[in-house]
């Protein structure tokens, strides 16, 4: 994956080191990191292959590198063309040239070029055209002159200016505009309003019931810098739904002048002194900051908010996926895989240990049908025929009676020696759907490739989850109300890092797993299957280059990922990449062994001594790895497999009370706690301050998708359909209503509940709809009553 932009950018240097900086490394490590990523080489195959150019920076230093030099190329983009914009305007200074090349930020940048960003025609435009600039210049740089007499050698009808309220009201449109377009002004009022201001939120007049979910923000107000992501998401979800309406409150009610009134009078020299144009030109500022600054300002910080809390439910969403598609494999067993369902019957399929699907069938257990016996029977006699081993339900509809199923299959059945697993389901559907199913499974039913991906999940997650875009697996919170190309570009990354960092067999891996390794697109993904489909199993991982399209960078890239079980080479099975194989060779001939007993010959290898393998091509860290991989060659880095046990009896949340202790599994962690499947079809929440007894900053700290937990229910909502659980298992499930309603909520002192009554301030000018339109988009003032 290259990053967008180019290295030739004059301001290359200045990237470089600022990155730098900002990861605390060597300026040289940044340049060799970026000329590797501009040259075509993914993450993954520089924090594995390339440590000596980077000097050890590792996958998580990359990813960041790469996102900050992603960021500021296109800030560098951005300076360029506001220069020449300016520039061909004819107003390029020294000074400000300096100022827009100072900008540290895009939100800096784009508060310099306001003042000479193209625009429609504005009040102070035709003002200005008006003759009215000496006007507001003399105003606000003498207030000892009466404005009304100021403004009446200023009249004009022919320019627009038929009395000298008009021409008051067009200075007062002059300086309003200059007052807004004050860089330094506006970057100190809106990390002013950052840190003093607060989001509030209020119901809106007859939808409590519709908008029942949202009613923890029926009547709630916070300070941006308190609000945590999954709040400020669902509050902007509230507001899209029409069930809630947002201010943004620069700061808690005062009287008189605001605090930013005073900063915006103090910059321009404004003050109520008793002269004839002070109250004027107060006035100004008063109309400046409610108007235009604070429409701004509302605007960006909202921005600002969204941004923010979409940073966070991206990245706890990618820590989910990695941890769902790094989840222990079952390996190569054969499974039958179940797809529950009532009306329509349990979806059944039998994969082999390959993942090859030999058996499918479809069992009607439940109501209306109850063929209870018959399924047994049939599920019993493929288990037998098939040498099935692993029984994996999907989690869905009427999972948890599939379930007891299962259970009466092992039990009547002891001879099969049958395992029972729960598996998430969620992007079965999306699988069964898609066009990859269809070339992979032409010939069988949509409802029964559900079944398929179900049982293949639970053999191997990463090699299935693959096959599904990220989005649909169902590890996030909010993700429909994330930026599409923000989301896509994380999770990619997550799954590029894992695939390579488990390693794929290229002779039984699919298109989709293909394609997420290092250098390989889609296009060769296909290429590479079917080459193999063609000629048989790859034998020797040079047999690569003769794939059609997959050129020298494209193998160097990809080599060291790909394994080839049983073939020519040893080493091919392994994440030795070929370019270092004369190093292996050498250690070989100083072991006076064949590379076979070499393998795994920990005695032997540890007696190797690195630095006696180190050249001009390979150092220290790559010697060094060279060792580690020839121990244990081909290892997977992902957990042993084992499951978890739901207690019999226990199927809906009816069935759940107060102090029962289960067991389950994490299905989902957010980052007010964690979502746990203990088997009832509605997943509990674990609140981040019931999942250890020591205080818990990061829930994943404690627990990641797919752990097996034992927890105790501390309450049961079921009309709201919520289940409150700990994981201190010494808690009290006796714990008073209000505090567990608050547990549910995200855990809101009580202190921030009760919103303070807002402050009565006034309302844009009647008649000017225009403005109080502005407002009302902005978030600024309540829509129903038009005050802010």
């Amino acid at each position: 994956m290259t990053t967008p932009g180019s290295s030739g950018s004059t301001n290359a240097g200045s990237i470089e080191s600022r990155i730098a900086e900002e990861l605390g490394v060597r300026e040289r490590q940044v340049k060799a990191a970026v000329e590797l990523l501009d040259g075509g080489s993914t993450v993954p195959f520089i924090a594995r292959y390339r440590k000596e150019a980077t000097e050890m920076l590792d996958d998580a230093q990359l990813r960041t590198l790469e996102e900050r030099l992603r960021y500021l190329r296109e800030l560098e983009e951005r300076r360029t063309a506001i220069l020449d914009s300016v520039r061909e305007q004819g107003k390029l200074t020294e000074e400000l040239e300096a100022r827009i090349r100072g900008a540290e930020t895009k939100a800096r940048l784009e508060d310099i070029y306001l003042p000479f960003k193209p625009k429609r025609r504005t009040k102070a435009q035709i003002a200005r055209e008006a003759g009215l600039e000496p006007l507001a210049e003399g105003l606000l740089g003498d207030p000892g002159v009466a404005p009304l007499a100021a403004a009446a050698a200023f009249v004009d009808a022919d320019k627009g200016v038929p009395d000298a309220q008009a021409a008051l009201d067009g200075a007062r449109a002059i300086l309003t505009e200059r007052f807004s377009e004050d860089a330094d002004l506006i970057g100190e009022l809106r990390e002013r309003m950052w840190v003093r201001g607060r989001l509030a939120a209020r119901v809106r007049e007859g939808k409590e019931e519709a908008g029942a979910k949202f009613a923890d923000y029926f009547d709630f107000a916070e300070p941006f810098t308190n609000l945590p992501s999954h709040r400020i998401l669902a509050m902007l979800r509230g507001e899209k739904e029409e069930i809630l309406d947002l201010v943004l409150e620069p700061e808690e009610a005062t009287e008189g002048p605001s605090s930013y009134e005073g900063m915006v009078a103090h910059r321009f020299g404004i003050a109520d002194r008793g002269r004839p144009g002070d109250k004027w030109l107060t006035d100004t500022v008063r109309w400046a900051w409610r108007t235009r600054i604070l429409v701004h300002l509302g605007i960006d910080l909202r921005l600002r908010l969204r941004t923010a809390a979409e940073d966070e439910a991206v990245n706890v969403f990618a820590a989910n996926l990695r941890d769902l598609l790094l989840a222990a494999p079952a390996g190569t067993r054969a499974t039958l895989g179940l797809d529950p369902g009532f009306r329509t019957g349990v979806k059944v399929a039998v994969v082999d240990a390959t993942g090859k699907v030999v058996a499918t069938d479809v069992i009607h257990p439940h109501v209306p049908a109850n063929r209870w016996d018959e399924a047994i029977a049939k599920l019993a006699r493929l288990a037998k025929e098939h040498a099935v081993e692993l029984v994996a339900i999907g989690n869905g509809t009427a999972s948890r009676e599939t379930d007891k199923l299962a259970g009466e299959l092992i039990t009547r059945h002891p001879e099969l020696k049958l395992t029972k697993v729960m598996v998430s389901e969620a992007g079965a559907s999306v699988y069964s759907a898609s066009a990859f199913a269809s070339q992979e499974l032409p010939d069988m039913d949509v409802s029964l490739r559900g079944a398929v991906s179900i049982a293949r999940r639970l053999q191997d997650p990463l090699a299935e989850l693959v096959k599904i875009d990220p989005k649909s697996i169902g590890v996030g919170q909010y993700q429909h109300d994330l930026s599409e190309v923000k989301l896509s570009r994380s999770l990619d990354a997550v799954v590029e890092d894992c695939v390579n960092g488990v390693g794929v067999d290229v002779n039984t891996a699919s298109a989709p797993l293909l394609a997420r390794v290092s250098g390989i697109t889609s296009g060769l993904a296909e290429n590479i299957v079917s080459h193999r489909d063609a000629n048989g199993p790859f034998k020797a991982r040079t047999e690569l280059k003769k794939v059609a399209r997959l050129g020298p960078k494209a193998y160097e890239q990809c080599a060291g990922f790909l394994r080839i079980r049983g073939g020519h080479d040893p080493l091919d099975s392994s994440s030795v990449h070929p370019e270092a194989y004369p190093v292996v060779r050498r250690m070989v001939k100083t072991a006076g062994q064949e590379v076979a007993s070499l393998i795994g010959n920990t005695g032997v290898l540890r007696s190797l001594r690195p630095q006696d393998y180190v050249d001009e091509t390979f150092g220290l860290p790559t010697v060094t790895d060279i060792l580690k991989e020839l121990e244990k060659p081909g290892r997977d880095p992902r957990p042993a497999f084992k499951t978890a046990t739901f207690k019999d009896g226990v199927e809906k949340i009816s069935d759940l009370s107060s102090g029962m202790v289960l067991e389950g599994v994490v299905t989902n962690v957010a980052a007010f706690g964690a979502f746990i499947d203990v088997g009832v079809h509605q997943d509990g929440l674990a609140h981040v301050s019931a999942l250890s007894k020591t205080f818990v900053k990061d829930p994943r700290d404690v627990v990641k998708p797919g752990d097996i937990v034992k927890v105790k229910v501390l309450e049961v909502d079921i009309p709201r359909k919520r289940i409150s659980l700990t994981l201190r298992l010494d808690d009290e499930a006796a714990a008073s209503g209000g505090e567990r309603r608050q547990q549910q909520r995200g855990g809101r002192p009580p202190q921030q509940r009760q919103r303070q009554q807002p402050r009565q301030q006034q309302a844009p000018a009647p008649g000017n709809s225009a403005m109080a339109d502005a407002l009302r988009k902005a978030g600024l003032v309540n829509p129903k009553n038009g005050k802010r």
